[in-house]
């Protein structure tokens, strides 16, 4: 434990740095929900096509493309699901099926979901450059079987995520205010 009258190293003054300019970029991209994700899916598109032109080139590291798959699924789901599951213990508020307005909160918000693809990545990148994480995997009369486990995997999540969206009747998502009276049209007041 440092006390209070030393000084920080220069390597500490730099990470400190560093970690506020992140932060501040961070902090100002929260509300700019379109340009963050077009800013994803361009370096995050070349940094999946480097890594998926690299794994194919040297045939390794299917294990790190597996578990950075499974851990993109997870986060979309999490991204899909409410945050409080309407199949839990205990009485919902409100009980009757009104007009009321019921927002819809994420298990896991837009920006975290963003924010951890993106370190997902990351991290997926980093570790092909280390042969401890090439695990071999063996193949059967060259069918991929980590690719169609996690086809199957991903459409039968997929599958119980939308019947579960259709039974309690909700959408994580929205395109625009919603109309709740088409045929009523607003007068304007004349003067």
């Amino acid at each position: 434990m440092k006390a209070f009258d030393e000084k920080p190293t220069v390597a500490e003054v730099v990470s400190s740095g560093i970690a506020q300019r992140l932060q501040q970029l961070l902090d100002r991209s929260t509300v700019h929900i379109l340009p963050r994700w077009l800013g994803f899916a361009r370096p995050s598109a070349v940094c999946l096509a480097l890594y998926g032109l690299r794994v194919y080139i040297i045939q390794g590291w299917f294990i790190v493309t597996y578990g950075l798959g499974i851990f993109l699924l997870n986060n979309f789901i999490g991204f899909l699901s409410p945050q409080i599951d309407p199949d839990g213990d205990g009485p919902l508020l409100p009980t009757s099926t009104g007009d009321n307005f019921k927002p819809f909160s994420r298990r896991v918000p837009e920006f975290k979901f963003w924010y951890t693809s993106i370190k997902g990545v990351c991290t997926a990148f980093f570790m092909t450059f280390f042969s401890i994480f090439d695990v071999p995997v063996f193949w059967h009369s060259a069918v991929p079987i980590l690719l169609v486990y996690f086809f199957a995997l991903f459409f039968l999540t997929m599958k119980r995520q939308i019947k579960h969206m259709i039974k309690h009747e909700y959408v994580p998502w929205s395109w625009g205010k919603k109309s709740y009276a088409p045929g009523r049209q607003v007068h304007k007041i004349r003067k």
